[in-house]
């Protein structure tokens, strides 16, 4: 392809996706490889036509000493050629892998753009090129395919970004390569490119050279399809935003509560979608895989109101009667109050009142009275009381004698057997005379005290909800 061709081809691309307008401050991520080189001749042959003002920035990622050197002093040697300003940051690739869990190639490129980002508000740049081209976009499809992705995966990478513009992103490196072999401008090879420790490399070494004798224009393919890719991604993120904006029922940076009813009627196309993007727009989330995703929509659509899934660094999804929520905030833990009788606990942790009153004999002998039987309210023999009472969450070794059921129990086993979820034992009430439990609040009484036909006076104690009912644990 001649040079005047393959310029005109970047242009189209430029023009295609709208890179660039004119009398913009280009910041060019500069390596010294072929095609960040190829990219940054490129545009300086283009700034007078679109009035353009560039400036060029090399990473180094403290990886390869030796060699980063003599790529920062061509690349600076290069922009001071093409009187273009050179910029260097230094990163530090290792630090951050071990810090945050990651390779060192997903290290390296999250702050690669991180420098680019900061040095382009540093010099007020609208748009960032980076040197992607068409071999990219195959190996980047490819090892999507490889490692199994959806359609978003499969969309590859996207031409423009943010500030982030790709004008190589329709170019072949063969084509990059003849470009500079006739403009006689060298370049630097990165030696990492060559070992076939990475994935990228074998598939740029093996594979792709194999699917070129079954199809010999396989990169052009794969541009195809991904393209394909991002226009149906585009069009049904578009459907996911409007449907998030009505599901939503409360948000913070560790939780986010979704009405229920819609999401169990969503196609689980848009579902899948929905629970990712809500997942992904939530910070205390972000451990939630796409094999958690598909475990949340089975929750969803099978599961009953009460039903749970502890995922990892402490995420709880929790499917209740109105909503679906998910949250990584640690369960809430009662506090210790005391109560007296003729006055009330208000358990701010619970959003519940606990009041206690004194009365003579009800109704009938050992019998509530008709408006106050519920789980809600239990009745004790005052005398078999010492005060205050203490309202307290559960302890290790803490048992009663639940009511009805005649023998000792210890309280975890009176919780395993009445399903009560493990993050929410420790928000449940427990009301205690000296160091015995009366009352499992809202569940049971113990059986020692309650009133007998020689009970003179009787002690009421009542769980007050809200009207709008517990808070979502």
């Amino acid at each position: 392809m001649k040079q005047t061709d393959f310029i005109g081809k970047i242009t189209s691309t430029i023009k295609k996706h709208s890179m660039l307008s004119g009398r913009e401050t280009v910041l060019i991520g500069l390596s010294g490889g072929p095609d960040s080189v190829c990219l940054t001749r490129i545009l300086k042959k283009l700034s007078n036509r679109l009035n353009l003002t560039l400036h060029a920035l090399y990473v180094d990622h403290g990886l390869r000493p030796g060699e980063t050197e003599k790529e920062a002093a061509f690349s600076k040697n290069l922009c001071d050629s093409l009187e273009i300003q050179f910029h260097i940051r230094h990163v530090d690739v290792k630090a951050y892998a071990k810090e945050h869990g990651l390779n060192r190639q997903e290290a390296g490129r999250l702050l690669r753009y991180q420098a680019l980002e900061e040095k382009a508000f540093e010099i007020k740049a609208g748009r960032i090129a980076v040197g992607h081209n068409l071999d990219d976009q195959t190996e980047t499809f490819l090892m999507r395919i490889l490692r199994g992705s959806g359609t978003k995966g499969l969309s590859g990478i996207p031409p423009v970004r943010g500030k982030i513009i790709r004008p190589l992103i329709e170019a072949e490196r063969a084509g990059i390569e003849g470009f500079l072999y006739a403009e006689g401008a060298g370049y630097i090879v990165d030696s990492s490119n060559l070992k076939e420790d990475y994935l990228r490399n074998r598939l740029r070494a093996s594979l792709i050279p194999a699917l070129r004798d079954f199809n010999p224009n396989i990169a052009e393919t794969v541009s195809h399809t991904a393209e394909v890719f991002r226009e149906e991604d585009r069009y049904l993120e578009l459907i996911v935003t409007k449907t998030l904006m009505r599901l939503i029922s409360k948000k913070t940076d560790r939780l986010i509560a979704l009405f229920i009813i819609p999401l169990e009627i969503t196609d689980k196309v848009i579902l899948r979608r929905v629970i990712r993007r809500a997942v992904g727009e939530t910070k205390g989330l972000r451990g939630i895989s796409f094999n958690h995703i598909e475990d949340i929509i089975g929750l969803i659509k099978h599961g009953k109101a009460g039903d749970r899934l502890h995922l990892p660094k402490g995420i709880r999804v929790v499917k209740h009667y109105s909503t679906l929520l998910m949250t990584s905030e640690p369960p809430l833990l009662l506090g210790t109050y005391e109560l007296e009788p003729g006055g009330q606990a208000v358990i701010k942790e619970a959003g519940i009142t606990i009041t206690a009153s004194v009365g003579a004999r009800p109704h009938r002998e050992g019998a509530l009275p008709p408006e106050q039987k519920g789980k809600d309210t239990a009745l004790f023999d005052a005398d078999k009381l010492s005060f205050p009472l203490i309202i307290r969450p559960r302890a290790k070794g803490d048992f009663f004698y639940p009511a009805g059921f005649g023998r000792k129990k210890k309280l975890q086993d009176f919780f395993v057997n009445e399903k009560i979820p493990r993050d929410e034992r420790d928000i449940v009430p427990v009301v205690t005379s000296g160091s015995d439990i009366i009352w499992v609040a809202g569940m049971r009484e113990d059986e020692r005290f309650r009133p007998t036909a020689d009970t003179k006076r009787f002690l009421v104690i009542e769980l007050k909800q809200p009207s709008a009912g517990k808070p979502a644990c």
